[in-house]
């Protein structure tokens, strides 16, 4: 590139920061740091790559409509200020970075005003899950998306939306280390009898997940040991919840290990025979760890009204990119203790369930891994090639 492309990045929380902290320090090594100038909204990762976010990404970093509504005049306010700020920058492309909520009024805002601007989004929402009309509404300030599931180029396409690439998901990235931690060193340090099975306990990391599902997971684990009778318990907990998780194991019949941090949990899926799940990006942490699973949830009365919007064949990550309902899923009214139960005795055991898990496994392995690279560098190649068709597209007008 004979000038320095600009690029002008947006990112609405922590997660986005460091797939565009990334994206962006691929960017580099490929072309050459000279031949870009950053620029937009981020945390530490973005600005370690070279953006100087025009203000704190906590400013709006908020999760829930609770929270959005509580900080909605000052979202507004940072909404228009960013937009200001891209066109004041005049870049060579706009990369919106997930939250739409508020990185999608940004991106169109931009199209309004500059509709020369190429506009790349990096994690699509979830339109082949609910509301999938947002496909297509995209397209209109959405030129090119950079997918993080293998199935979400071909439902862009089937709805109507935005050309659209898979990536990868980052969780490829750290396959290798997943696939080398110690094992042993854990079962030595948490002193787990050799003889028993294994079974990782997860019931999210949200105040809401854990007060829902903890109940109906220790009645579980009651109905476990009258089925199977004696196993070994490990509960991966995050700091924010700890407290919550460990009130409600009081009344759990058999006291779990809990554990913290990424290296201990992913060391637990790699041990453990099998793993009751909440739903959630965890069922694609436990595929790569390449762990069985039953999955479970609870949804609040009034989001269970509503399931019928839903548009898919399931609610759980690893079965959507596998397009089969392989791990079964007790949503609502089946996340019982009898149910679940069920499903997890022929997982702790060497049994042909267990086996079509684990050859499921295999092939999700297949699905998310790419031929060759990183997600990162991936993502990369596509920014790139977006860029080089925009400055084509310049030189055919002119």
């Amino acid at each position: 590139m004979s000038q320095a492309k600009r690029i002008f990045v947006v990112a609405g929380e922590h997660s986005g920061d460091v797939l565009g902290g990334k994206l962006l320090q691929a960017l580099k090594e490929k072309a050459g740091a000279g031949e870009f100038e950053f620029a937009g909204v981020g945390g530490e990762t973005m600005e370690a790559a070279g953006v100087r976010s025009i203000f704190p990404l906590s400013d709006v970093a908020v999760m829930g409509p609770a929270a959005i509504l509580a900080r909605l005049p000052k979202l507004v306010r940072r909404v228009y200020r960013t937009v200001d700020a891209a066109l004041a920058f005049n870049p060579d492309l706009l990369i919106v970075i997930d939250s739409p909520e508020f990185t999608h009024p940004i991106a169109k805002r931009v199209r309004q005003r500059r509709p020369e601007i190429p506009i790349a989004d990096y994690v699509s929402p979830s339109v082949w899950a609910w509301r999938p009309g947002r496909a297509r509404k995209m397209r209109p300030y959405v030129d090119h998306l950079l997918a993080l599931l293998p199935f979400e180029p071909e439902a862009h396409a089937r709805l109507g939306g935005p050309d659209c690439t898979y990536v990868g998901h980052p969780l490829i990235e750290r396959a290798a280390w997943i696939g080398g931690l110690d094992t042993a060193r854990l079962r030595a340090r948490l002193g787990l009898t050799p003889a028993l099975p294994v079974l990782v306990v997860l019931p999210g990391s949200r105040p809401s997940e854990v007060s829902r599902l903890m109940e109906p997971f220790g009645d579980t684990i009651r109905q476990l040991r009258r089925d199977l009778g004696q196993m070994e318990l490990i509960l991966p907990a995050v700091p924010s919840v700890r407290p919550l998780i460990e009130k409600a194991l009081v009344s759990w019949p058999q006291q779990p290990h809990l554990v913290e941090g990424d290296e201990d949990k992913f060391t637990a899926f790699r041990l453990a025979d099998a793993a009751l799940a909440a739903s959630g990006t965890v069922t694609l942490e436990l595929a790569v760890a390449g762990t069985p699973m039953a999955v479970a949830y609870r949804v609040d009365l009034v989001a269970a009204r509503l399931r019928f919007l839903l548009k898919v064949h399931s609610v759980v990550l690893a079965n959507l990119v596998l397009g089969e309902n392989v791990f079964p899923e007790f949503i609502q009214e089946d996340c019982t203790p009898e149910k679940l139960s069920a499903a997890l005795v022929p997982l702790l055991k060497d049994t042909p369930q267990r086996s079509v898990q684990l050859a499921a496994l295999a092939r999700i392995h297949e699905k998310m891994f790419l031929a060759e690279g990183t997600p990162s560098a991936k993502a990369a190649d596509t920014v790139l090639k977006i860029l080089s068709r925009a400055a084509a597209g310049n030189r055919a007008a002119a």
